[in-house]
Formats: C-alpha cells, sequence, structure tokens
C-alpha cells in the first residue's frame, strides 16, 4: 500500500496561509514544519490523483483495487500486467452492458481470447393473426468460449455472461478445451 517517501515536501508549506502574529516563535515553525511533512503525501496523491484512475498509471497495488472496484473478474493469481492488459476490455464490457459487444467485452477481459456469442433475437411473429408463434420467443444468448490452456473457469464465465447480459435473457456457455 502507499507509504511516506523520505524528503518529500508539499507544493506549499502551510505557513503562507497563516497571519503574521504567529510568526516568531519556534514552536510555531516546528508545528508548521511537522503537519507539512505529514500531509505532503496526501497532497501528492491529490494532485496525482487522476494517475490513480488510469490503469495505465496507477501503482501496481492500486490496480487491483481499480478492477475490483469495476467489477472486473479476475483470479488474484494474475500478474499486474495481464490485469493492465485485459482493463480495457473490462471498461469496455460495463460500458456497453446489456449488449452483445458488451458481453464479449466482459468475458474477453477475463479469458484473453474472443467469444463466439449468436443469440435468438427473442423475436417471433406468425403468418395468421393471433396464430400459434414460431420458433423460440424467449430470448436466449449461446456464448463459445476457447480454453486451450485449461484457465478458464466455466463458473466463472457464467457470472460474467449473467452479470452483463439483460436479465431476462436465458444464456448457455460453452467452454471447449483447445
Amino acid at each position: 500500500m502507499r507509504a511516506g517517501v523520505e524528503g518529500l515536501r508539499p507544493p506549499r508549506s502551510l505557513a503562507a496561509g497563516l497571519p503574521p502574529a504567529f510568526f516568531g516563535n519556534d514552536f510555531t515553525a516546528e508545528l508548521i514544519r511537522a503537519f507539512d511533512e505529514v500531509l505532503a503525501p496526501v497532497f501528492a496523491s491529490l494532485d496525482d490523483f487522476d494517475a490513480y484512475l488510469d490503469p495505465r498509471y496507477a501503482p501496481d497495488d492500486f490496480v487491483r483495487w481499480l478492477a475490483g472496484w469495476l467489477g472486473f473478474p479476475m483470479d488474484e493469481r494474475w500478474a499486474v500486467p495481464l490485469i493492465r492488459r485485459h482493463f480495457g476490455d473490462a471498461r469496455e464490457g460495463l460500458l456497453r452492458r446489456g449488449t452483445l459487444a458488451g458481453v464479449a467485452a466482459a468475458v474477453r477481459a477475463y479469458t484473453g481470447g474472443t467469444p463466439r456469442l449468436s443469440d435468438n433475437g427473442g423475436v417471433a411473429w406468425s403468418n395468421r393473426p393471433l396464430g400459434p408463434l414460431p420458433g423460440e420467443a424467449r430470448a436466449r444468448l449461446l456464448v463459445h468460449v476457447d480454453n486451450p490452456d485449461g484457465t478458464v473457469d466455466p463458473e466463472v464465465v457464467d457470472r460474467i455472461v449473467a452479470a452483463t447480459k439483460p436479465a431476462h435473457v436465458l444464456h448457455e456457455i460453452f467452454v471447449q478445451a483447445g
């Protein structure tokens, strides 16, 4: 986690905001110097806050927290560069949640491979008014994922698809070796 940085100074001392009546006293100068030292990491973090929210620049331990914050499914054994590499897909899955593109991006973020998705559209019609509907009237999504190295967990893929597809759509997951 974050730690102190030796010799870090704030961009501006707190003494600059004090009225002149407080100066001329060693106690006040030492107290202000102590506060400056304690608050310097806070100011440095706030000055660089946008970098903390960008997975390309965020510290390694913060990348894991950021991925969890977005709901990015990851294995705790994954190296940080792998998380950084798949972060864009996780973001895309979040932004396009409820669409085929969003489901594909979310699954790609976890597996690293491109899944094959197909859906029936959930639309049925008949040639006769009030006639029986052909096919399936219920929306269904099929997700095919390749698992060449055996690292893809079908239960995790199922949870990802369930979280990113529309709630009323049924889904099936097919994880294929090779």
